[in-house]
C-alpha cells in the first residue's frame, strides 16, 4: 500500500497482517478523484474515517491537503497501524493534523461531535448487515459532525444492496470498482 498523490506521494504504508481489508489503490483513487470533483479540492477541509483500519484513506486525505483527519476503529491492532502510518506523514512540512481514536463507531457516533466533517468515508466490514450500515448512518446524520454539503462516501461488496438513505443525506452517486462498490451522498 502506498500513498498515491499529494505531499506524501509514493510513500509506503503499513499494512496490518490480518483483520483487516485495505481499500485498493484503484478505489482509493477513483474515491479522491470524485471527492475532488465534488470540493474542487480536499484542501483545508476536515476528514472523518470511519472504521479506518490501516488508516490509508485517511492518510491519502492528509496528503492531499487535508488540514485534519480522524480515524476510528475498534480493533486495537488496526488503529495502532493506522496512528503510524499517520505518524509517519506528520513529519512532512505542509500535512494537516490528525487523530485515530480506538473505539466501536457506534459509541463515537454517540458522543458530542468534537469537529464537524466536510467528508466522512465508512469502510464498515464487508459482513456488516444493512441495517448496521443504516444505523450508523442516522447516528451520523443526527450527531453533529456534519454541516450542510458534507460528502459521505460508504464502501461496500459490489454485491450488498443499496443503502436507506436517513432523510438528511441524498444520494449523488455509486460506483463500482472491482468487487467494491463506493455510495456517494451529500448532506441537506
Amino acid at each position: 500500500m502506498r500513498i498515491i498523490a499529494g505531499l506524501a506521494k509514493g510513500r509506503n504504508l503499513i499494512s496490518p497482517k490480518e483483520g483487516v481489508r485495505p481499500t485498493s489503490d484503484r478505489a482509493r483513487e477513483a474515491l479522491f478523484s470524485t471527492l475532488e470533483s465534488e470540493f474542487g479540492s480536499i484542501s483545508d477541509l476536515n476528514f472523518l474515517d470511519l472504521y479506518c483500519g490501516s488508516g490509508a484513506v485517511s492518510a491519502e486525505a492528509l496528503s492531499r491537503g487535508a488540514s485534519f483527519a480522524q480515524g476510528v476503529d475498534r480493533d486495537e491492532k488496526a488503529v495502532e497501524v493506522a496512528r503510524s502510518n499517520h505518524e509517519l506523514l506528520s513529519k512532512i512540512q505542509g500535512v494537516g493534523k490528525s487523530s485515530v481514536v480506538q473505539m466501536p463507531v457506534k459509541r463515537f457516533l454517540e458522543q458530542p461531535a468534537q469537529n464537524k466533517f466536510d467528508i466522512v468515508f465508512l469502510d464498515p466490514p464487508y459482513d456488516a448487515t444493512s441495517s448496521e450500515v443504516i444505523e450508523v448512518l442516522n447516528l451520523l446524520s443526527s450527531s453533529g459532525f456534519l454541516k450542510r454539503g458534507s460528502v459521505i462516501a460508504i464502501e461496500r461488496d459490489s454485491k450488498s444492496k443499496p443503502i436507506i438513505w436517513p432523510k438528511e443525506l441524498t444520494l449523488l452517486k455509486e460506483r463500482k470498482y472491482g468487487s467494491a462498490i463506493i455510495f456517494y451522498a451529500e448532506a441537506c
